[in-house]
């Protein structure tokens, strides 16, 4: 398959024979916080995963595959900033940048699947896929053992990830201060193993940047008299 003038010039696409034969069993790593929501505790490959409700989410399971020596690809997501990014740990030189796929969309993605362990979609171009080729996509996914990473909705997403909660911490009573973090919950749920939903609470981002794991608030009961 000619590689589409979109891709000419990035490095790190490869050949199906530079990858070899895919381990379907295998997993992309992601970082310890996030593990508790996936099943296997990581990103298992030759499937696609949806992500809603925070950009920083997709940043954040990037950041544990591309450290762990995986190659992945970003596209239709022009709006990314790489600071964030490097904040939350992504390994940016393992990372390629496909801002605008174009006309040549379908042929771009389905070149990154063949050529990345992880590629990631930007909600626009995810939500212009149609179902028909959402499947086709999808077997070519499970065919070549990566994982693609819609950010929003895809039709039927072998897992789903969304955010809700949201609460900022940092500023005072008085509304002056700094804010330090996000406290979010993440919820998980999808098919066989993940059907299942499972939740975490998180800080995303945490202080400094970089996801963190938050405490979960625990209901005060009333206390029982005689």
């Amino acid at each position: 398959m000619a590689v589409p003038e979109a891709l000419a010039g990035i490095p790190g696409v490869r050949t199906a024979a530079q990858l070899g034969e895919p381990d379907p069993a295998g997993q992309l790593a992601v970082l310890p916080a996030l593990a508790q929501l996936l099943p296997g505790g990581g990103l298992r490959r030759g499937t696609t995963v949806s992500v809603r409700g925070a950009t920083s989410l997709v940043l954040a399971l990037l950041a544990a595959a591309t450290r762990d020596g995986s190659w992945a690809a970003v596209t239709g997501l022009p709006e990314l900033g790489l600071a964030a990014a490097a904040e939350l740990g992504v390994d940016l030189e393992r990372v390629a940048l496909v801002p605008n796929p174009g006309a040549e969309s379908v042929a771009v993605v389905s070149a990154l699947v063949d050529g990345f362990d992880l590629v990631v979609l930007g909600r626009s171009l995810a939500g212009s896929v149609r179902p028909q080729l959402a499947r086709r996509l999808a077997g070519r996914v499970r065919n070549r053992g990566s994982v693609l990473l819609a950010a929003g909705s895809w039709p039927d997403a072998d897992l789903e990830l969304s955010v809700s909660g949201r609460r900022w911490h940092g500023l005072g009573e008085d509304g002056h201060g700094h804010l330090r973090y996000r406290e979010v919950l993440a919820t998980s749920r999808g098919r066989g193993a993940a059907a299942r939903p499972r939740s975490a609470p998180l800080r995303l981002p945490g202080v400094g940047g970089a996801l963190g794991t938050a405490v979960a608030e625990v209901p005060v009961l009333p206390a029982r008299v005689g």
